[in-house]
């Protein structure tokens, strides 16, 4: 079995790449990554002189990096993670996430398409809860909730999950699909609202926190969204899409103060101190109110349910951080680093 895993140096994807390295040696893992801000090699330095992990540079927008990816390695399954996926930047710059998620997921399925005329094969699309739009104060997203995105990145994932699901009732192509919730953990790039708050209260920078702050999310562990991905890819069906939730929700201002409240205590700092850095900042246009997932189809037809609480997977998280400031200064340097002074200090 020889797996193309695209987006695999990311922080999703790198935890998946481990995972199946980990547990299915006789597995070939070919991880596909552009290398973008987002993407670093460092996420995998613990795997990467494993003989069956082989890392390919390609951009999934280009039909020929994709199509000799193929040739190359005779690739029989897809797990495919490679996305634009901060809300804040397909504000600024929509036509690159249009090319990225829909484009390149587009070429990724043509191009599978031609190559997979007989054996069997799994093209896994990985995708978000967003797609659904904005629940109220009750409700959860199920499989069969309509799609409502609100952003150019979730309207981007929306419309890539229509061409898979469209290929399986054109073509019979051999496709599964998940929607999963905000993911946590380390490797995490600091653009996202946690590591960025762990990161400004290591360093007593501000805390800019949306609206209110009471804006909701449910939040799952990265191992256990690798855990999901593959219990899907090797159990779920043919044609099937699965919800994958942490079953945490909570609202950010709450998620702010824990944070403050937990390195206060590691920091050795009076209690108070990194919660007084809390500053509200003007809300993101479109901002959805609350997102949670239904994940009962996934536990009752694949066994699968979260491993971990999320208070006990937050301090795993900021203890990672504490002890990897090195990875943290490498990925915020370079090119990135004046977006990230501009948007967040």
């Amino acid at each position: 079995m020889n797996i193309l895993i695209t987006g695999g140096a990311g922080f999703i994807g790198s935890h998946v790449v481990r995972r199946f390295l980990k547990f299915y040696p006789n597995y070939n893992i070919i991880n596909f990554d552009k290398l973008t801000y987002a993407g670093n090699l460092s996420n995998l330095k613990d795997v990467e002189d494993n003989p069956k992990y082989t890392f390919f540079k390609g951009d999934i927008c280009s039909l020929d990096d994709v199509t000799n990816a193929f040739k190359i390695h005779n690739i029989t399954h897809v797990i495919h993670l490679a996305a634009e996926s901060h809300v804040d930047r397909s504000i600024e710059g929509p036509l690159e996430f249009a090319m990225t998620n829909v484009v390149g997921t587009l070429n990724l399925l043509s191009v599978a398409k031609s190559f997979w005329n007989e054996g069997e094969h799994v093209f896994h699309h990985v995708s978000t809860d967003e797609v659904y739009g904005s629940l109220g104060e009750e409700g959860l997203f199920m499989e069969t909730t309509p799609y409502d995105p609100r952003s150019p990145y979730s309207a981007s994932k929306a419309s890539s999950d229509h061409f898979v699901s469209a290929f399986y009732h054109t073509y019979g192509f051999p496709i599964k699909m998940s929607n999963c919730s905000n993911n946590y953990g380390s490797h995490h790039f600091p653009e996202k609202l946690i590591p960025l708050m762990i990161g400004n209260i290591v360093n007593m920078k501000p805390l800019p926190v949306y609206g209110k702050g009471d804006n909701i999310r449910d939040w799952l562990w990265v191992e256990d969204h690798a855990s999901a991905i593959d219990a899907i890819f090797h159990k779920g069906k043919i044609g099937e899409s699965y919800n994958v939730g942490g079953l945490n929700e909570w609202r950010n201002i709450d998620l702010v103060n824990f944070l403050c409240d937990l390195l206060d205590k590691k920091l050795n700092r009076e209690s108070g101190t990194s919660a007084s850095l809390i500053t509200y900042v003007k809300d993101r246009a479109g901002h959805d109110q609350r997102y949670a997932i239904d994940a009962s189809k996934i536990s009752a037809e694949l066994g699968w349910k979260p491993s971990i609480k999320f208070e006990e997977g937050l301090e795993k998280t900021v203890d990672w951080y504490l002890n990897n400031q090195d990875w943290v200064d490498e990925v915020t340097s370079g090119a990135y680093q004046d977006y990230y002074k501009k948007m967040y200090s």
